[in-house]
């Protein structure tokens, strides 16, 4: 009864975007029952366990629509997404070879560099956008230092989504914006917010410079490298409006920075901080602690 089961999953789509998420489910479960042989209820049904990051039931509901309809890309998607969240790698391998992907042979995590993306980071909340590298289709460790409120360090594990939602420049072409779906592995670094003050860019990029080749060590200048866009340029293209940045990007140097700093502790990094005032440069006003490792205590 293939009309009815396409009733109850309309129903279900039309409960889900109310966000009625049980009843969606219950629909889309009648409707498996009225035509079992049809794959569409069966994604649907994956989906929401996908949004309620319930991977198992996700995992089981999308294989069962790709074995109905092996066309069908975006439960391939989501059955790769499941598998690697549950750590099923032969699966997760199975998963992206089916788009022509070159995905090395093995047991473990598909620990590759597929290049450098940008991640929205927590995008029910603080929605942060940072580069990451992208192990595999499915995860991407931090590579920026990200703002505090966002609760993610550098080098973080994040689980993302395929799906774009906006896009930047990398080395002058144009990359797709994921969205983080979940953390997955926890940094062990923790971040610090490093308020300083010098005249000229030059003695900044000292700091900076200093800070950057101690080992496991990551700095950056929030001041500069921090744009706050609106919704549809951050989930869109940037546009002109928003060239501007900050006003420390506007052309005229600001004295006063922040800098973030991703260090294993403030003990790591004090030694250079000091060197680099000692120097006549500028002075670093404070030294602030702002996200724990998750075996630190602040």
């Amino acid at each position: 009864m293939r009309w009815k089961a396409r009733r109850l999953n309309e129903k279900g789509l039309a409960l889900k975007a109310q966000g009625r998420w049980e009843e969606a489910v219950t629909c889309y479960e009648a409707a498996i029952r009225a035509s079992p042989d049809w794959a569409v209820p069966w994604f649907n049904l994956g989906l929401v366990y996908k949004h309620q990051r319930q991977w198992e039931s996700s995992f089981r509901f999308n294989r069962k629509a790709l074995e109905l309809d092996p066309r069908d890309e975006a439960a391939r998607w989501n059955l790769g997404i499941a598998a690697t969240a549950l750590g099923d790698w032969p699966t997760a391998r199975y998963a992206w070879r089916g788009f022509g992907m070159k995905i090395p042979d093995g047991k473990g995590p598909i620990d590759e560099n597929f290049g450098m993306i940008p991640i929205r980071i927590q995008p029910m909340a603080v929605s942060e956008v940072v580069w990451a590298v992208r192990l595999d289709p499915a995860r991407a460790m931090l590579d920026s230092v990200p703002l505090p409120e966002s609760h993610r360090r550098w080098r973080d594990l994040v689980l993302n989504d395929g799906e774009p939602k906006g896009y930047r420049v990398w080395n002058g072409s144009e990359v797709p914006v994921l969205e983080e779906i979940e953390l997955l592995a926890p940094s062990s670094f923790n971040t610090f917010a490093v308020e300083m003050s010098c005249e000229k860019p030059e003695h900044r990029d000292a700091l900076l410079q200093t800070l950057n080749q101690l080992d496991e060590v990551r700095a950056e200048d929030w001041t500069a490298n921090v744009r706050f866009i609106c919704k549809a340029c951050s989930e869109g293209r940037p546009h002109a409006h928003h060239s501007q940045g900050t006003s420390a990007s506007a052309g005229e140097w600001q004295r006063d920075r922040r800098l973030g700093v991703a260090a294993r502790n403030a003990e790591r990094i004090r030694p250079a901080l000091d060197q680099w005032s000692s120097c006549g440069f500028g002075s670093v006003l404070s030294c602030t602690h702002t996200v724990c490792a998750p075996d630190t205590v602040a």
